[in-house]
Formats: C-alpha cells, sequence, structure tokens
C-alpha cells in the first residue's frame, strides 16, 4: 500500500529541532492507534467472552469501522483505501451479529491473538522505547552540560576525560536508542493495518469455517474481496519485512560510521575543518547576563538563513532570528572558564552575542562561515567556490606556497658559507645593561598604547630621515644582485657582503628600550595579536638586502629602493623563539615619540626562509663594517686615538679601540699581503 510516512533514521545523531517536531507527530499518530486500537480490542474482546452479547458486541465492531474515516490520524496517507475497506468489512460484520457463541475456539486463534499481540507487545514496545529514549535524551542533555562547565582556568584530566567518556555514553546510548524507536515508528504504520486488518480477516474466516456459510450470506463476491484483503496485508507484511531489514541494515551502518562523531571535540586531522561554507547550523550555548557579573548559558540549534542567524529551541516548530550577520564582524573570545567561545558584533555595534561551540573544529567553522557571510558571498551564483578563493588568496598572503618559493628562488646569491654571529645583539654596542633590563616588565619595553605600523606607507621611500644618499642616487633603481648597470656605483655595490632575501613586513612600532631581545619578542607578539584581532591578513613582499654599509628594502617589480636602514643604526636583531621564520631589528633613529633626541622603532618580518640565515647576515655584515673600520684606524691610528676615544659614533654605537685588536688587524694585514703575494 502507497503512502506509508516514515522518520529519517539518518538525522537521528544530528537530533534537530524538525526531526524532534516530527517525532511528535509519530509519537501523537501512535496515540491515536493505540486509543483506537484499544477501543477495538475491547469490541472484539466481547464478541469472545459474551456469547449472549455476541451480537451487540459485533455491532459494536461494525460501528467502530464506519467510525474510521472519521478519526483524525496525522500520519493517514491512505485513509480512503482504509476507509472504504473498513466499510465493506462493517456491512459483513452487520450481517453476521446473529451467530453463535461457539465461534469462541475459533475467534481465540484467529481474531485475538493478532490484535491481543499488537497491543500487548507492539504497543507496548514503543511505550517501553519512549520511555528509554527520553531517559537516553536527558541523559546526554546532563553530559553536554557538564562538558560545557569544563574549566577552561582549572583544567583536570581526569576530570575532562571522565566527562567526555560520560558524553560518548551518553550520546552513543540516545543515537542507538533513537533509531531503535524512529524504527519501531516506522514499523507501527505497518502494523497498525496489520493490526486492523488481520484479525478482521481472522474472524471472518472463522465465521466462514464454523457456520459454512451457504450462497446467500458467503457469495463469490465476498470471497474475492477477502481473497484481495488477505493478498493485501501479505503484501503490506512484505513490504515491511523488507523495510526492517533496510533499517535494520541502515542502523548497522550508521553505529559503524558515526562511532567517531560520539566524541564531542573529534580529532581535527580526521575531520578537516572546512572554511569554505556559507551555510552551517548546530547546537551552540549562548551566554545570557543575568547581573552584572552574573551570566547563564542556554543550549539551542542555530542555523543560518541568507544573511541572518536563526535560533530555534528543542520542540518549537520554526526558528527565530537572533541576529542580522550582513556585514558584522566575527571573533574568537576568552570567557571565564568556558572554551571555542565566540562573539558576533552586528555592523553598527549596537548588538553583540557570546556564543560557545562544543568542538574546536566546530569553534572555527562557526567563525569562517559568518565571516563569509558577513561578506555576502551567499549571494553569489557559486558562493562555496568564491569563498574558497577568498580564503586561498588570504592563507597565501600570510604563508607563501611553494611555488612561490621557487619562482623567487633564482633571485637568491649563491650560497656562502658565513661564520655565525651574535642575533640578539649588535655586535658593535658595549655597555650593555641586560641585567637590569631583564627584571623590567614588558609593558617597560613596548608600552601598551604605541601606535602599529601594519604596512609601507608610500610605495618607494627614497627620502628617510636618517638615512644618507649618494650623490646622483636619486630615484636610481638599485639593483638586488650587485651588478653594474651603468653609470655610478652606489656604495652598496662596492660593499663586500651582498645577500638578498624574500621578506614580507608584519609591522613596525616604536619601543623602549633597543638593548634587550625581550623587546623584540613582544613586539613580534604585539603586532601578530593586533593582526588576528583586525583580521588584517595582506602583507607587503619585498627584498631584503643585507650589505656592510645598509640593509635596504626593496620593491621585488620595480627593484626601486624602498626603504633604507643604514647598518650602524641596526642595534639589535633577533628571530622569534618558536617560529624560526619570524625576525626583527631596531633601529636607532632620532626624534620620535619621546621626549629625547634619539628613539628606537622595532621592525618585524616574515621570510621564506629561516629568520635566523637573516640575523646571521646582518651579524656578519656588522663585523665585515667594524673590521674594515679598524684596519683604518690602524692606518691612522694616531688620529684615531686622540679624536676617537670613548666617543659615540653619529649612529649611537659605541666602538672601544683596544691594543689587542690592533695587534689582530696587524696580523690581518700582514696575512692578507702574503697571501696576495703567494
Amino acid at each position: 500500500m502507497p503512502g506509508i510516512d516514515k522518520l529519517p533514521i539518518e538525522e537521528t545523531l544530528e537530533d534537530s529541532p524538525q526531526t524532534r517536531s516530527l517525532l511528535g507527530v509519530f509519537e501523537e499518530d501512535a496515540t491515536a492507534i493505540s486509543n483506537y486500537m484499544n477501543q477495538l480490542y475491547q469490541a472484539m474482546h466481547r464478541i469472545y467472552d459474551a456469547q449472549n452479547e455476541l451480537s451487540a458486541a459485533t455491532h459494536l465492531t461494525s460501528k467502530l469501522l464506519k467510525e474510521y474515516e472519521k478519526q483524525r490520524f496525522p500520519l493517514g496517507g491512505d485513509d480512503e483505501v482504509m476507509s472504504s475497506t473498513l466499510q465493506q468489512f462493517s456491512k459483513v460484520i452487520d450481517e453476521l451479529s446473529s451467530c453463535h457463541a461457539v465461534l469462541s475456539t475459533q475467534l481465540a486463534d484467529a481474531m485475538m491473538f493478532p490484535i491481543t499481540q499488537f497491543k500487548e507487545r507492539d504497543l507496548k514496545e514503543i511505550l517501553t522505547l519512549k520511555e528509554v529514549f527520553q531517559i537516553a535524551s536527558n541523559d546526554h542533555d546532563a553530559a553536554i552540560n557538564r562538558y560545557s562547565r569544563l574549566s577552561k582556568k582549572r583544567e583536570n584530566d581526569k576530570v575532562k576525560y571522565e566527562v567526555t567518556e560520560d558524553v560518548y555514553t551518553s550520546r552513543k546510548k540516545q543515537h542507538q536508542t533513537m533509531m531503535h524507536y524512529f524504527c519501531a515508528l516506522n514499523t507501527l504504520q505497518y502494523k497498525k493495518k496489520i493490526a486492523l486488518l488481520e484479525p478482521l480477516l481472522g474472524y471472518m474466516q472463522a465465521q466462514i469455517s464454523f457456520f459454512k456459510m451457504g450462497s446467500e450470506n458467503l457469495n463469490d463476491q465476498l470471497e474475492e474481496f477477502l481473497t484481495n484483503i488477505g493478498t493485501s496485508v501479505q503484501n503490506v507484511r512484505r513490504e515491511m519485512d523488507s523495510d526492517v531489514e533496510t533499517m535494520q541494515q541502515t542502523i548497522e551502518d550508521l553505529e559503524v560510521a558515526s562511532d567517531p562523531l560520539y566524541v564531542p571535540d573529534p580529532d581535527p586531522t580526521k575531520f578537516p575543518v572546512n572554511r569554505n561554507l556559507t551555510r552551517k547550523a548546530g547546537y551552540l550555548n549562548a551566554r545570557n547576563k543575568t547581573g552584572l557579573v552574573s551570566s547563564t548559558w542556554d543550549r539551542q540549534f542555530y542555523f543560518t538563513q541568507g544573511g541572518n542567524l536563526m535560533s530555534q529551541a528543542r520542540g518549537d516548530v520554526a526558528g527565530g532570528l537572533a541576529m542580522d550577520i550582513d556585514n558584522c564582524s566575527v571573533m574568537a573570545v576568552d570567557c571565564e572558564d568556558r572554551r571555542y567561545c565566540f562573539q558576533i558584533t552586528s555592523f553598527d555595534g549596537k548588538k553583540s552575542s557570546i556564543l560557545q561551540a562544543e568542538s574546536k573544529k566546530d569553534h572555527e567553522e562557526w567563525i569562517c562561515t559568518i565571516n563569509n557571510i558577513s561578506k555576502q558571498i551567499y549571494l553569489s551564483e557559486n558562493p562555496e567556490e568564491i569563498a574558497a578563493r577568498v580564503n586561498q588568496s588570504a592563507l597565501e598572503a600570510v604563508t607563501p606556497s611553494p611555488s612561490f618559493q621557487q619562482r623567487h628562488e633564482s633571485l637568491r646569491p649563491a650560497g656562502q658559507s658565513w661564520p655565525l654571529t651574535a642575533r640578539t645583539s649588535s655586535s658593535g654596542s658595549i655597555g650593555s645593561e641586560s641585567t637590569n633590563l631583564a627584571a623590567l616588565s614588558l609593558d617597560s619595553l613596548v608600552a601598551p598604547d604605541t601606535p602599529i605600523q601594519f604596512d609601507i606607507i608610500s610605495p618607494v621611500c627614497e627620502d628617510q630621515p636618517g638615512q644618507a644618499k649618494a650623490s646622483g642616487q636619486g630615484g636610481r633603481r638599485t639593483n638586488p644582485f650587485g651588478e653594474s648597470g651603468g653609470g655610478t656605483k652606489s656604495e652598496t655595490e662596492d660593499s663586500i657582503l651582498h645577500q638578498l632575501f624574500i621578506v614580507r613586513f608584519l609591522g613596525s612600532m616604536e619601543v623602549k628600550s633597543d638593548d634587550n631581545p625581550d623587546v623584540v619578542y613582544e613586539t613580534m607578539r604585539q603586532i601578530l595579536a593586533a593582526r588576528a584581532i583586525h583580521n588584517i591578513f595582506r602583507m607587503t613582499e619585498s627584498h631584503l638586502l643585507v650589505s656592510c654599509d645598509c640593509l635596504k628594502l626593496i620593491d621585488p617589480q620595480t627593484q626601486v629602493t624602498r626603504l633604507m636602514f643604514p647598518l650602524p643604526s641596526v642595534v639589535l636583531y633577533a628571530t622569534h623563539q618558536e617560529n624560526k621564520r619570524l625576525f626583527g631589528f631596531v633601529l636607532r633613529t632620532s626624534g620620535g615619540r619621546s621626549e629625547s633626541n634619539l628613539s628606537s622603532v622595532c621592525y618585524i618580518f616574515e621570510s621564506n626562509n629561516e629568520g635566523e640565515k637573516i640575523c646571521d647576515s646582518v651579524g656578519l655584515a656588522k663585523q665585515i663594517a667594524l673590521h674594515a673600520e679598524l684596519d683604518l684606524e690602524e692606518q691612522s691610528r694616531l688620529i684615531a686615538a686622540s679624536s676617537r676615544p670613548n666617543q659615540a659614533s653619529s649612529e649611537g654605537q659605541f666602538v672601544v679601540l683596544s691594543s689587542s685588536q690592533s695587534e689582530e688587524s696587524d696580523l690581518g694585514e700582514e696575512g692578507k699581503k702574503r697571501e696576495s703575494e703567494a
């Protein structure tokens, strides 16, 4: 028989409000079936028990069959077929209302047994499964609440393990119970037809067998009708058996496939984050403030609909608008003792909501989905493709692809074996008070309110304060390979050292101290945190040329110098303690925010190679420059001894010429002469 409505077993794990609402319809239908079958059972039981009242009981049965068409079953898909069939039965039963009570034995086997079995076994099974499912659902909700209340600050591995196991066990129990409950409710749609038709068929067959009705009561038309009903019952039974087998196989497959999903926080390596979503649905915990400092968390089902975030409580027919997320801002936030929290702020800043996801994967997917919707990507024809393109562009802006590195591999100079130098301070600076700075706080190194420059202000900066410009060099392109392009050579082209690196500018900010490597680490932390908060992914790529005179940032397209940093002004340089691709240096310049004449600015970069190589090159350049300066002083030591002892250079760098250094310089000159003569 067509028109059998079924509950979707595949959606039991999601346990959405729509599924719960549909379950309520089936439960209402099961209640209606139970009420009706109880009445029919009582009527047939009167046929079996009351020999003297057999006629009256048969008449009541006929009456109930006639009233079937007046019943309003929520899932009555084939009521017309059933109503016409039962109407035909009611007529026959009226004609047999005067039969003898000797039919009790036959009626007990053919009529009372099927309906009693349906009432005592099938209907009670539905009620039992309903109670078990309700208990499992309550246990799962309680486990989820305990898991959501896990403390972030006071994390206890034993408690976390017990709570996670509790969530796993309760979710698995709820899922299995719900699947079997759905299967029983779906099977009930078949059994209610069998429970109605089979007892009636048995009753009629018992009447035929007992009375051996003649042609007046049992004509060919009635036999054909009963044969058709018997065939229909067998077809329904075969369809039910086939559907039950299919549902049982579906349950087994879903149990195997859903086992990893019972864990509330799945492994991100097995279930990768999808950052290209423009629609998402799932349960979230929403924070509701109940006072100035107190708040409560409510678990609701959230889903996106166009540019809106909708919420729906369990049992509600439809969801309500939670927030308009067009042009909104979303970011991860730290809550008191809850993990995976994020905040959504409307475009006008008047409304904000703090929500908690169940897992790290859901946390990142919700943030990415709302971010994609905020950019109105969902209005395009292929939203997921456009979202993937936007996210890929943002990812490439932060971390270049290997192909990008290979394209610029030819721009790097031939590898030379340079000796390692100090990376955390300038090789020419002396009198450092590192022991005193170690006791200072991070705020004393970098002021919290210091503005951050995230990009180079102009594409080409040729006139920088405190930077020496050679005559005739204005506006001329700098060749990063150190080759002569004709015309006057610059100072860097005469330098011994030329090393080129591909870097990306992350930001710069003024610092208070320039003789402690902690200032570089703190500057890195503040710039990276500010980029994450303001969703800044774009970075300016440049070529960093390290020479014995200066550091140059060169435009990779036009080969024009963007910024030039005199090497003596670079007083501190260091790499990140964990991410060796990040490095920074402190430049001592004149002017700035401080009241003194000198100020220090920390520049932070990301390189394709490790930042240690760049720091080694800077240290090597400073050593070469120092040795060249010492050789020059050795040639005119009398002038140097009278004019430069213990005096600061124009760049604020202190140099002391000792006798040992002079002897080393003399030995170095003699060695060089011997090598040249050889």
